[in-house]
């Protein structure tokens, strides 16, 4: 073998190894960033006690504004308080764990629940539920899917750097979704509003600006 032949069987074995260790990296890379990252990024934290929508979904009349209703002046008033479950739960009623949690440790000792929200927006943040729902007559599982149905609350994920629920994010940490509810970020409210063919723009001064949106 000559040595030209030779340097060149070097080069193409060190071009090998270039492209082999080049994809164990990307291959490597990408496991972290879309298995391991994630599962870093958030920390999971149990509600106080677990709560069936759709038990008592069965047993009002309105739908998800009888529990989360709107106020005469049309703000909302988001999360039952105490006082509205009250009624019901004044005693213990059936023998499940979390009932017995709700009437013993809150609904006795009049301290309100602290539910984690799982669709808190920050708070610079300004939404009008009174617009979207009255209004513009969106359903609430456009935004919030079918959790009035569900029989169970889903485990709470935080990020550990924002503090948000990761139903703002959404669980595809690229972003990626498949229904209106998977996520709630700025570009989904202005997705669905382009969509629909509706301003964005201030009321007043009809202008699309920062503080349309943003506190």
């Amino acid at each position: 073998m000559s040595a030209l032949e030779e340097k060149t069987k070097e080069v193409s074995e060190g071009g090998g190894f270039t492209m082999l260790f080049f994809i164990i990296g990307l291959v490597v890379s990408l496991i972290f960033g879309w298995v391991v990252f994630p599962e870093l990024l958030y920390s999971q934290k149990k509600q106080p006690f677990d709560f069936n929508h759709a038990l008592h979904s069965e047993l009002v009349d309105e739908g998800c504004e009888s529990c989360h209703f709107f106020r005469e002046d049309g703000s909302y008033a988001g999360v039952p308080q105490l006082a509205q479950c009250v009624g019901c739960h004044e005693d213990v009623q059936g023998e499940t764990e979390d009932e017995a949690i709700f009437v013993n440790e809150y609904v006795k000792t009049g301290q309100e629940v602290p539910w984690l929200v799982y669709s808190r927006q920050p708070d610079c943040v300004f939404f009008s539920h009174v617009a979207h729902v009255k209004t513009a007559g969106m359903d609430c599982q456009t935004c919030h899917g079918d959790i009035g149905q569900s029989t169970s609350l889903k485990v709470y994920e935080e990020n550990r750097i924002t503090g948000y629920s990761r139903d703002i994010w959404g669980k595809n940490i690229a972003g990626f979704k498949t229904h209106t509810w998977d996520r709630m970020k700025m570009d989904d409210c202005s997705e669905c509003h382009v969509n629909l063919g509706v301003k964005q723009a201030s009321v007043q001064t009809g202008k699309g600006a920062c503080f349309v949106c943003h506190k």
